[in-house]
């Protein structure tokens, strides 16, 4: 099989996307994606992030292609988690607090930083509608998260995740009460857990 056949069998493999550290672990020189690209057989749609012509890009690889360490979170989160049924306008990632958030931020990408260990509390994959993993903070935590002060999210909107979640079958009270004690927000998990359970 040529490079060209093995580039397009890994896309094929990854719902129509290939990255450049995909082909570059599979010991296959950047330039055949170039080569690929160059003659329409793929597109590239952001740095180091190419699609099959006929695939509908999604945003959310991506923005997680470009930026390794960011996770989605708040309204983003809700979204991915199926606790709205909003798309977000905008999307939110959180960082580790160290990160430098000037290229995010350049591309409206609306970012918050996370000290250890709360940065990688709850960080679940998750299938973008477009059928891909992405790194996304857990429905547990986002709901933490919602509720933080600095957070403002619209009160419907949390409200409306708060039914959804307790109407699941897989929801986790006891993960759900540790994330709410290590994030301070216990006293409000528990007013809304009172009316909904």
């Amino acid at each position: 099989m040529s490079y060209s056949q093995e580039i397009l069998s890994l896309a094929q493999e990854n719902n129509g996307i290939v990255t450049t550290a995909m082909v570059v672990d599979a010991g296959i020189s950047r330039g055949c994606l170039k080569y690929l690209a160059d003659n329409g057989r793929l597109e590239r749609v952001t740095r180091g992030v190419y699609i099959l012509p006929e695939v509908w890009e999604d945003e959310f690889v991506n923005f997680q292609s470009r930026y390794k360490r960011g996770i989605f979170s708040l309204d983003t989160a809700l979204f991915l988690c199926d606790l709205t049924d909003r798309t977000p306008g905008k999307f939110y990632m959180t960082f580790p607090s160290t990160y430098n958030l000037s290229g995010p931020k350049s591309e409206g990408i609306l970012c918050n930083s996370a000290k250890e260990p709360l940065y990688s509390l709850g960080i679940e994959l998750l299938k973008t509608p477009g059928g891909n993993l992405v790194k996304v903070y857990g429905p547990e935590r986002t709901l933490c998260d919602i509720l933080r002060t600095r957070n403002r999210t619209d009160v419907q909107i949390v409200s409306e995740a708060f039914k959804r979640y307790t109407a699941r079958g897989n929801k986790n009270i006891p993960r759900l009460s540790e994330y709410a004690h290590m994030l301070k927000v216990e006293d409000k998990i528990r007013a809304y857990l009172e009316v909904l359970l």
